[in-house]
């Protein structure tokens, strides 16, 4: 079943329409983290991800247990040659 792009549907004047809004919508969120004193980074708009590090120690035990786990289908696998 092929669905349509409804953009591709709208009137021109509707997608200005819809672009203004968001336009005033960006803008109220602006102005609002400048009034409240937050970053405007740490917004809805502009959510700021952090990497998360994992220890060596982990790292470590995922490795091993992986390893086991590969060891141990290798070792079916010749079980059933």
């Amino acid at each position: 079943m092929h669905m349509e792009n409804p953009l591709r549907t709208l009137a021109t004047a509707k997608l200005k329409r819809a672009v203004e809004i968001r336009e005033k919508i960006e803008s109220m969120e602006r102005e609002l983290t400048r009034l409240l004193g937050i970053p405007e980074k740490l917004t809805l708009g502009h959510a700021v991800r952090t990497k998360r590090k994992m220890s060596a120690a982990v790292r470590a035990k995922i490795s091993a247990a992986t390893k086991a786990r590969w060891a141990k289908i290798r070792a079916a696998k010749k079980n059933t040659e």
